[in-house]
């Protein structure tokens, strides 16, 4: 299981990388990936709204079930991913193929980078899912 360093992470199992400034992307991490199968859909429709921690900003759909995204910190939903998009790339296997990379879901705007200090660090959620 493939647990990058540069990312933090949440007991729902997103993560988050953090570019320059406020600027980060979110997705979920290779476990989420595996134990909810091939992705068949994704959906956000929060794109342009402020989201609080622990608010819902989108969801995932595999073959058997749908789970909620949940956001890491607080922020500003600047983008959705226009690969996974249904009406651009419609490709959510690329979460599967690549979670770290080319499957980040959403890229926001951080409302108060200390709250990443919140979150998990790559050993401490390793430990977490072992």
């Amino acid at each position: 299981m493939h647990v990058p360093d540069n990312l933090k992470y949440t007991e729902e199992h997103e993560w988050i990388r953090v570019e320059g400034g406020n600027i980060a992307f979110i997705g979920i991490t290779d476990f989420a990936q595996g134990e909810l199968g091939e992705l068949v859909y994704i959906e956000v429709e929060t794109v342009g709204e402020l989201l609080e921690t622990g608010e819902s900003f989108g969801t995932v759909e595999a073959v058997k079930t749908t789970s909620e995204l949940y956001m890491p910190v607080s922020g500003k939903v600047l983008e959705f991913n226009a690969e996974l998009d249904e009406s651009e790339g419609d490709n959510p296997t690329v979460v599967n193929e690549d979670p770290y990379g080319k499957g980040w879901i959403i890229k926001i705007e951080l409302s108060d980078p200390s709250e990443l200090e919140e979150l998990m660090s790559a050993e401490e959620y390793q430990a977490h899912i072992e």
